[in-house]
């Protein structure tokens, strides 16, 4: 696909013209367990069905991450993944679907909002999925997003309330990325109750369009996740695929779910 338009606008296409109940979208670490098997993990799962990717940049202190992901970025780390290089991956994968960066803020701050949301779109990625930014101090970040067409993404939880949820969709860019479960990222054996109701508070609040993630990692799971929501995004069940099998095995995954979906 042409990466011409903006980021805002790739990430609306894959969620409006994808073809099955609810938009795909796997999370990878760049750079696990080595940046070439990173991208060729991503470039297997936009094959199979992926219609957008997370893309994790390996962080020494990911305090979203649960231990699968977690192990994956300090293995990425000691491996010398760096940010320069997983954007690098995203480029590659960013001619195939759209890339979201998951990034801490810290490394936001290191280069500069200004300088980070270049460098980010310059390599081609649609937006930017920032864990640890407050919705009230995330100005500086989202202008320079903006400038540049990325869209900040922003996260609800659980525990967000409704005149929070509101704001936060007021200002949400791309999508809304609602955690459906208190805690880090990790599998889960069951969807959390209350789910459907905290995807539609969401989803009156805002006008883009609202995926789940966090605990995801079975096609019932998704089935489910796509009867109340736009989006679904599977972590650590991906990331575990990739330590395990590789692209291959990432690519096999991603079939499996997307054909749930179909």
């Amino acid at each position: 696909m042409s990466i011409a338009a903006t980021g805002v606008d790739r990430i609306a296409a894959a969620f409006s013209s994808h073809g099955k109940r609810a938009a795909l979208m796997p999370y990878l670490m760049g750079g696990y367990p080595d940046l070439d098997s990173s991208t060729r993990s991503g470039l297997a799962a936009a094959a199979a069905g992926a219609d957008l990717i997370e893309l994790g940049i390996p962080f020494s202190d990911p305090l979203a991450d649960g231990p699968v992901i977690h192990a994956a970025g300090t293995e990425a780390l000691a491996a010398g993944a760096t940010p320069h290089g997983v954007l690098r991956v995203c480029e590659r994968l960013a001619a195939e679907l759209p890339v979201v960066l998951m990034v801490y803020v810290n490394l936001i701050m290191a280069a500069g909002a200004e300088a980070f949301a270049l460098r980010a779109a310059a390599a081609g990625a649609a937006g930017l999925i920032v864990p640890d930014l407050p919705h009230d101090e995330a100005g500086e970040v989202r202008g320079a997003c903006d400038a540049e067409g990325l869209a900040l993404v922003p996260l609800v939880a659980p525990t967000t309330t409704p005149e929070r949820v509101a704001e936060i969709g007021a200002d949400a860019r791309g999508f809304v990325y609602t955690v459906s479960l208190r805690g880090t990222t990790g599998e889960r054996d069951d969807l959390p109750p209350g789910l459907a109701e905290t995807v539609a508070g969401v989803r009156a609040a805002s006008d883009v369009p609202v995926a789940v993630g966090f605990g995801i990692s079975t096609s019932a799971h998704v089935r489910a996740i796509a009867e109340v929501a736009d989006g679904v995004i599977v972590g650590s069940r991906v990331v575990r695929a990739a330590g395990e099998g590789g692209p291959e095995a990432v690519g096999a995954l991603i079939g499996e779910l997307a054909e749930a979906l179909r």
